[in-house]
């Protein structure tokens, strides 16, 4: 898979190196004869793998994991505005890497933070556009349709819309929502339903929301771990 030749996003925190959790988590050095694929660490078959993947990826270069789920990433891409440092972003990375999106796409700052992505943006095609145009154009070339989640007039309830295969998901940031310009864009808004107190849900909880949407329209469930 091809994506745009923008450069690498760039990180605020170090954040967790890998999974922080009990020890137990992952194995430990790998028993017996070694395998003699080229995808396996020779680092982690001494130390063990107590990385955060799932175990059909225990003890494989990170690489080749990325080489492997590219075999069977969706084509739904997920987009969200920074314009103001939202703290969402590593949530919104971790839930896109968890559905196999095909990238994430920071809109407005570079920088981001990345505490909340748990270390899947090591897994996750990641791109930075500086501005709504910059996504809109990437968009246009590769035939994808832009639709935007905002609980605005008109808006359509996400949970009866058909959402597009081939998309970009384009969420705001928290508080103000997305961009005047971001919703013009949209050949789709869709808003999801709420019952209680509140204006808004969080933009990293609606992201995944929107995303399981597509998920149960689209996927294939049999590939699921």
């Amino acid at each position: 898979m091809t994506l745009s030749e923008n450069r690498p996003v760039e990180l605020d925190e170090a954040g967790p190196t890998e999974w922080t959790g009990r020890e137990e988590v992952g194995v430990g050095p790998w028993t017996g004869e070694w395998p003699a694929e080229d995808r396996y660490d020779p680092e982690l078959l001494a130390n063990g793998d107590r990385r955060n993947v799932v175990d059909a990826y225990r003890y494989w270069r990170r690489e080749a994991i990325v080489a492997d789920v590219d075999t069977r990433r969706h084509p739904f891409h997920v987009a969200i505005e920074n314009f103001q440092h939202d703290h969402n972003i590593g949530t919104v990375v971790r839930t896109a890497n968890a559905f196999a999106a095909a990238a994430v796409h920071i809109v407005g700052r570079r920088r981001w933070n990345r505490r909340g992505a748990m270390v899947t943006d090591r897994y996750q095609h990641l791109e930075h556009h500086p501005d709504v145009a910059g996504l809109l154009t990437f968009a246009a070339a590769r035939d994808l349709a832009i639709v935007a989640v905002d609980n605005t007039p008109g808006a359509r309830p996400v949970e009866t819309a058909e959402l597009p295969r081939d998309c970009v998901l384009l969420f705001g940031q928290e508080g103000p929502g997305l961009s005047a310009e971001a919703q013009e864009a949209a050949s789709l808004v869709v808003s999801i339903a709420q019952f209680g107190t509140t204006r808004s849900i969080n933009a990293g909880v609606a992201a995944g929301i929107v995303m399981h949407t597509w998920i149960r329209q689209h996927a294939d469930l049999a590939k699921a771990w």
